[in-house]
């Protein structure tokens, strides 16, 4: 039998955490958005399935960078 792999452990995979309903709201003020503005990212990819994203629902992306120190980037999850 095939042994499943945790991708979220990867070092060259960034942390992914769902915003709150009321970072949500931020995010869409901040940046003057509609929500389907947002890149996707699919429900079932394997860095978002263990968040039991719901489609329409925001990922933080935080990712390590050697210039900045840290990029956040945010995804809209759908479902197809």
């Amino acid at each position: 039998m095939a042994q499943k792999i945790d991708v979220t452990k990867h070092v060259l995979v960034p942390a992914h955490t769902v915003v709150s309903e009321k970072e949500k709201k931020k995010i869409i003020e901040k940046y003057n958005l509609k929500g389907i503005e947002l890149p996707r990212i699919f429900k079932d990819d394997p860095a978002v399935a263990h968040l039991k994203a719901k489609p329409g629902d925001i990922i933080k992306i935080t990712r390590k960078s050697s210039t900045a120190g840290e990029s956040v980037f945010y995804r809209r999850v759908t479902s197809a």
